[in-house]
Parts: structure tokens; C-alpha cells; sequence
């Protein structure tokens, strides 16, 4: 069945009452089941049911609300189309749920590793202090340097870094987050710096 592209209802927080109670992992693989066949009924409750799991997640990746908002609405949207891809054999509901959210939040992060683009107001209060464009265009090519070598790095060391480095992760919480011990964190750690020290060696 084609997928309808666009998600059924408006998913920002304002729009949305809090569901009653947690759903199981069965009334959510349901739902997500009856996602898959277009059910917009099924989405909105899926959607009362786990974003505020999902803000969670995303949250603790960003730290920033309105960015954290952003994406999780982005998700629901990537929820809606790829419903189907869902395998209960493979994954519990809400972990499949909660990856498609991490994932698109360390791709925005990846993107924007020091944040989003600053308002149009923000850069009128901030016009008089910035550097000359000589010093923006550095700073911009030391960025982007920086997140090429970031880039060579094997995928978990590259979120790793930036969660720790960019986002001030703990040992502890990427440890959790990845499921290591804390000093293979911390070996996994010394380790991607010191490749990254030498890709960014002139």
C-alpha cells in the first residue's frame, strides 16, 4: 500500500493532550501495526502514548526544548511513513520507537554540532560583537575540519565523541546510553581523540 507522506495531524506539544495511562508494549505494537495501514486514529493515540518518551530521549541528546520539539515532531513524521518497516521480532515497540527519534537527534546534532542556526533578532542584538568574516570564515573551516575527521571515526565512536565532546555527556551516561562499561567508554574515548588529533595534525 503506498504510504500517505504526510503525517495525519498537527504533532507539536501545544496540539496534544497527554495520554491517560502508559500503553504496553502490545497496545503499542498495535497501534503501530495499525500505523502501517494508514490508521490515522491509531497515530494520534500512538503519539499521546510515546512522545513524551520520545522528547526524553531526544532531549537528553540536544539538551535544547524547541530544537528537541522540533525533532521529535520530524520523527513522528518518519514513524508515519516507515511504520511498516517495524519487525516485533527484531525490537520491543518502543525501542524501535525510541531509535527512529535517537537517530534523527544525533543526525541533527551531527549537522549542527554547535547548535542551530541563530535568529534573524539574535543576530541584530549580536551584530556589534561579532569577529570580522576573515575570523567567521576560519572558525567555520576549523568546524568543518573537525567534523571530517570526527567523520572517519567508526559510527559509535563518531556519536560517542560528539555526545561527550559537544554535548558534555558524562562516562556514566554514554556508558548507559551504549550499553559499555564505563572504561571501555573511557578506552573507546582516548582512543577516537587520538585518531582525531592526528587527521586534524597539518
Amino acid at each position: 500500500m503506498k504510504s500517505d507522506p504526510n503525517p495525519p495531524f498537527n504533532t507539536s506539544p501545544e496540539g496534544q493532550q497527554p495520554a491517560a495511562a502508559l500503553a504496553t508494549p502490545e497496545q503499542v505494537a498495535s497501534l503501530i501495526a495499525r500505523v502501517a495501514r494508514q490508521d490515522r486514529q491509531a497515530f494520534e493515540q500512538l503519539y499521546r502514548q510515546t512522545a513524551p518518551k520520545l522528547l526524553g530521549t531526544v532531549l537528553r541528546i540536544l539538551r535544547d526544548r524547541g530544537w528537541a520539539d522540533d525533532v521529535v515532531q520530524e520523527s513522528y513524521l518518519n514513524i508515519w511513513q516507515k511504520a511498516e518497516q517495524f519487525d516485533a521480532g527484531r525490537s520491543s515497540p518502543i525501542t524501535w520507537l525510541v531509535s527512529v527519534a535517537r537517530n534523527k537527534a544525533i543526525d541533527e546534532l551531527r549537522k549542527h554540532p554547535t547548535g542551530r542556526t541563530t535568529t534573524s533578532d539574535e543576530l541584530d542584538d549580536l551584530a556589534g560583537k561579532q569577529a570580522t568574516a576573515q575570523e567567521h570564515l576560519e572558525g567555520r573551516q576549523a568546524v568543518n575540519h573537525l567534523n571530517r575527521c570526527i567523520d572517519e571515526l567508526e559510527k559509535d565512536r563518531q556519536d560517542m565523541v560528539r555526545l561527550a565532546y559537544l554535548n558534555g555527556w558524562s562516562r556514566e551516561e554514554l556508558a548507559s546510553h551504549f550499553d559499555q562499561p564505563v572504561n571501555t567508554v573511557k578506552t573507546w574515548l582516548h582512543r577516537a581523540l587520538k585518531q582525531i588529533k592526528r587527521c586534524l595534525e597539518p
